[in-house]
């Protein structure tokens, strides 16, 4: 059974900067001095997303609202940044989500094996792949990153610490594009468990707003899905 979502309500004001802010901005600043990125290439993954439990308990703690996306502009969320040495933010997705993956001196990905999560596909040619923020960069200005500054959008967009970045294909990046859970659902139904709770831990660590049509399905795949 569906929790009843509360009613949205306007826009709240902007209240401290939100957490996922505050780490994101510090890991930048450590790639632009040089130090080692925290998210390396030794993951298979995205970062793993809260528990089942923990992101119903997340999810009840989001502020429901009504998301605009009047004013959206894609250059507002500057990407890819250099993560190390040559090697900048899709790189860096590519060769953590690959398997066997090969560069050359510009760390572009040369060989290697993705399987795309969203549609359970499989990819020797990175061409063929996408980097999908989880949370589209339109659905968080809509739902609040409009209220942040350009660094913080860029910290945002390039975020390796959070289940927001994903190696996936071309093909269901733009069949999802900029919709939220109400409108896209990964085709391939053994990630959507994983697909909600890492929606929602982007949207908690960066108290980004929902709208209620995307809170009840939010809470349809925790409970079908789950």
């Amino acid at each position: 059974m569906s929790t009843p979502t509360a009613a949205p309500s306007a826009r709240r004001p902007r209240r401290r900067l939100p957490r996922g802010l505050r780490r994101a901005a510090a890991a930048l600043l450590l790639a632009t001095l040089g130090a080692p990125a925290a998210a390396s290439a030794a993951q298979a993954l995205p970062p793993a997303p809260p528990s089942v439990a923990d992101a119903r308990d997340q999810l009840a703690g989001l502020h429901v609202g009504y998301e605009d996306n009047v004013g959206y502009d894609r250059s507002a969320f500057t990407h890819w940044v250099t993560i190390s040495g040559t090697c900048d933010t899709r790189e860096t997705v590519l060769k953590r989500d690959g398997s066997g993956v090969t560069t050359d001196s510009s760390c572009h990905a040369t060989s290697g094996t993705w399987r795309s999560v969203y549609d359970d596909t499989t990819f020797t040619d990175s061409s063929s792949l996408d980097i999908d923020h989880v949370v589209p960069l339109a659905e968080a200005w809509g739902s609040g990153a409009n209220l942040w500054t350009d660094a913080e959008r860029k910290a945002f967009a390039n975020d390796l610490a959070v289940p927001q970045l994903v190696a996936v294909s071309a093909s269901s990046n733009r069949s999802k594009s900029d919709q939220d859970p109400g409108e896209w659902q990964p085709p391939a139904s053994g990630w959507r468990c994983e697909y909600a709770r890492s929606w929602i831990e982007v949207k908690y660590q960066y108290d980004l707003e929902v709208d209620s049509r995307e809170k009840t399905a939010l809470t349809g795949m925790l409970d079908a899905d789950c």
